[in-house]
């Protein structure tokens, strides 16, 4: 059985710019189960009228719908969904098109998920100037199914395919939101859809009209955004603060952790030190005072795993620093950070957990509260934070997975760099997160075994990563979360052959790119979407002016 697309596509005045190649690139969809819903939203000239009257008669599966009186854009597509019969429905902006094999597209996702309620796609976007001159201004490419990052900015866009009945049943477009009504649309909708899938190719081209009018969603006051999420904290019992982000399309969530969680963090050492802001440093020193300057209103535990012939004095100038917070656990066998890791959080007493290097410098005020906030979603397994290098470029941003192989996201590029489409302004999810800064729920951790004692100097983190979201849990990496990692630009890790084998041998190498980092642009689309506009048959005269 295929399933039937419902296309909503509102009319506004003034005037009908694109609507004749907006209509035609349904039409000439390769796959032909759908209708198309055109909901009238003020007073179209008699002429239009006219020529919408005879397309509706030229094709049983385009319907017009027409209001008495002008409606919002929400009340406009409601009256649309409520005339609607296919599984699924999408919106359609006038002027924008789709790809002649959108539908066919997404039918195919559908078939290899049949449980799927919200499914969405790349875009790409085209700027018409004055005189209409083209100007291609790039690809959007998205990253997989990111519930997280949904929370903080409506990355998913055009195309967005909700299934029919569960947008009705949880009311469909909200008017209070009106320009931001499909985000909240789909906001409600995921919060209860069984699967959401990203389908990784452009099937949506948004054509922006310079010279013409603003959509009213490219004019929207970024207070309603705020209003959206705040809609949707509350209906996930997600207790939160959203205030404006630090760009207009995002939001920013300020989450706490509940009155009395304790944390523990664990921070392996042998003592060392080195050169940080020209001078001479003890590592681990610099760490827990940070630590102990920026964790917050906490029941912070500083669990300190220290090796056999540390200098007595460093441990001394240790205890006097973190009083009571601290708890000393001797190491006496060879090195292996595993299992010191494993050995500090057997002896700590946290419902949660904080895996961090000895040469960082927390930079975030709250840092640890910030870290282990998303924790407290039962499906989100760990989190991780932004690293930077001491000259300020990112060191980690999230570990990427793609390609044949591991590595840092984002590293090298600037630490106010704010990623693509944003994605370093908002927590997102990632494929991993690096052990030198990894928060977690101690029964997490425990269930999955810690971290694996026969990988003692790398990936370690790697394979930890695998697990956690091989058990179905989430890793998100929190931008609020910033710190310095004195790790140096140039260091090129020891890798041993045998290590490599073993997390080959265990989960093999990553094969496509990663599913959170997409690459930032493409154009491999853009002619095929031309060469379909100039083929297809005009199916609309539209002599109104």
């Amino acid at each position: 059985m295929t399933p039937k697309f419902s296309v909503l596509l509102t009319l506004r005045e003034p005037g009908i710019a694109g609507l004749r190649a907006t209509i035609d690139s349904v039409v000439t969809q390769s796959y032909r189960d759908w209708e198309l819903v055109i909901v009238g939203i003020a007073m179209t000239s008699v002429l239009l009228d006219l020529d919408l009257a005879r397309l509706e008669r030229s094709d049983s599966r385009i319907r017009l719908v027409r209001c008495a009186m002008p409606l919002s854009d929400a009340e406009a597509l409601n009256e649309g969904l409520s005339s609607a019969t296919g599984e699924f429905v999408t919106i359609l902006r006038q002027g924008d098109l789709l790809t002649i094999d959108a539908f066919a597209s997404v039918a195919d996702a559908i078939e290899q998920n049949p449980s799927v309620d919200y499914l969405y796609s790349d875009e790409e976007r085209l700027e018409l100037g004055p005189g209409l001159e083209r100007r291609y201004t790039g690809v959007t490419r998205k990253p997989d199914w990111s519930p997280e990052r949904l929370r903080s900015q409506f990355y998913c866009g055009s195309l967005s395919i909700l299934r029919r009945t569960l947008a009705t049943e949880v009311g469909g477009f909200d008017s209070r939101f009106d320009g931001v009504h499909d985000y909240d649309l789909v906001l409600r909708v995921t919060e209860r859809a069984r699967l959401a899938r990203h389908i990784d190719r452009v099937l949506y081209r948004v054509v922006v009209d310079l010279a013409a009018a603003p959509r009213p969603e490219d004019a929207v006051n970024p207070d309603l955004r705020v209003e959206v999420v705040r809609a949707h904290l509350a209906r996930s019992g997600i207790e939160a603060r959203a205030v404006r982000g630090p760009r207009s399309d995002t939001v920013a969530i300020d989450r706490r952790l509940p009155a009395g969680a304790r944390v523990s963090v664990i921070i392996p050492t042998n003592g060392s030190g080195g050169i940080v802001g020209g001078r001479r440093r003890v590592f681990v020193l610099n760490a827990v005072r940070s630590l102990l300057d920026r964790c917050g209103d906490i029941d912070l535990e500083i669990v300190l795993v220290w090796d056999t012939g540390m200098n007595p004095e460093t441990i001394s100038r240790l205890r006097r620093m973190a009083g009571s917070r601290l708890r000393l656990v001797e190491f006496t066998q060879p090195f292996n950070f595993s299992e010191k890791c494993n050995l500090g959080v057997l002896e700590s007493s946290g419902e949660f957990v904080v895996m961090l290097n000895d040469d960082i410098e927390l930079l975030s005020d709250d840092f640890i509260a910030r870290l282990c906030a998303p924790l407290l979603d039962p499906d989100v397994g760990m989190t991780g934070a932004m690293q930077l290098y001491e000259d300020g470029t990112i060191q980690h941003a999230g570990q990427s997975f793609g390609e044949g192989a591991w590595g840092h996201a984002h590293i090298g590029e600037p630490g106010d760099a704010s990623g693509h489409q944003g994605s370093l302004l908002v927590d997102h999810e990632v494929s991993g997160v690096t052990a030198s800064c990894a928060a977690l729920r101690r029964d997490v951790f425990t269930a999955l075994g810690g971290y694996d004692t026969r990988l003692p100097g790398n990936f370690q983190d790697v394979d930890f990563s695998y697990k956690v979201r091989h058990s179905g849990r989430r890793i998100v990496w929190v931008a609020g979360a910033r710190m310095l990692h004195f790790e140096s630009k140039t260091r090129v890790p020891t890798l041993h052959d045998w290590e490599v084998a073993a997390i080959h041998e265990r989960w093999g190498a990553p094969v496509g790119r990663d599913p959170y980092h997409p690459p930032a642009s493409g154009r491999e689309r853009l002619d095929d979407i031309d060469d379909q506009v100039r083929g297809r048959a005009t199916v609309l005269k539209l002599t109104a002016g």
